[in-house]
Order: C-alpha cells, then sequence, then structure tokens
C-alpha cells in the first residue's frame, strides 16, 4: 500500500504532517496487534531530526513501547483511532519534530535504555474526518 502522506506549513510557519488515509478503523477498540504487524516495517530504520540533527533508530523495543505503553491500553475512539493512524507518518513526524526537551527518567522499566534521561518532542499532524457513511471527507483534525 502506498502511504499518502504530505507536509504543509501553518501559517505560524509551523509543519504539519498531513496523513491522507484512515488504516486503522474502528469506532470503539483499535486492534493493536494490527498496528504492531504495521510496525514492523519501521525496524532497523533510523530518521534524522531536521531541527536538531537528532538521529533516531527504531529497534524492536519500538512496538513494545507504543502498542503496550500505560496510556496507550487506555485509550479508545478518536484517541486511539489517532495514535494508530500516525504510526503511517512515522518518518515524517521524526523528521519534523520541534521543541526537544530534557526529562528525567522516573520510570523504573528504562533503567537500562535510558538510565538518566529522555528526550522529549513535538510533533502535529493532521488526519482525515469523514462525512457520515461517505468516502469524501469533511475536514482535518490537526493533533499535537
Amino acid at each position: 500500500m502506498r502511504k499518502k502522506i504530505n507536509i504543509i506549513s501553518d501559517l505560524e510557519g509551523r509543519e504539519i504532517v498531513v496523513i491522507n488515509d484512515i488504516r486503522f478503523k474502528g469506532k470503539r477498540n483499535i486492534d493493536w496487534e494490527e498496528v504492531e504487524q504495521y510496525l514492523k516495517e519501521y525496524i532497523g530504520e533510523c530518521y534524522e531530526v531536521v531541527e536538531t540533527s537528532d538521529q533516531v533508530f527504531i529497534d524492536s523495543d519500538f512496538l513494545g513501547e507504543l502498542k503496550g505503553f500505560e496510556d496507550t491500553r487506555r485509550l479508545f475512539g478518536t484517541n486511539a483511532k489517532a495514535k494508530a493512524n500516525a504510526t503511517q507518518g512515522i518518518p515524517m513526524l521524526l523528521k519534523c519534530t520541534t521543541n526537544r526537551r530534557w526529562q528525567e527518567n522516573f520510570n523504573g522499566k528504562h533503567k537500562v535504555d535510558a538510565r538518566f534521561v529522555w528526550y522529549r518532542f513535538t510533533a502535529r499532524f493532521a488526519l482525515p474526518v469523514y462525512y457520515s457513511n461517505s468516502s469524501e471527507i469533511e475536514r482535518f483534525n490537526v493533533l499535537e
């Protein structure tokens, strides 16, 4: 499946990754196993954050982090759908991230791989919203 992803800028010049297709559908629940299978495409890839020149390597731990993370398990409806569909734009989202900030590691499960620090970034993306019972796009929701 060819991914339909574009990068546009808002009126303030901030980049938005536009994901034109909804791959993971569901009104209440997302099949996170299906998302995990899709994410395997990214394992072994390295992407550069343009703003900071940071290199982000995607390893197999990424799958479990995204799918098994406490916040993901609590997500339903629109938020789960947004998180799952944002995975389609991971390379472009990483490229366009901004606002790098440092955060101390407080979670014991990451004592080895993030022993001292986490870096957090901000990424903006847009997903289509369709008219009811139609394949016609009503608008895009921009999320950060």
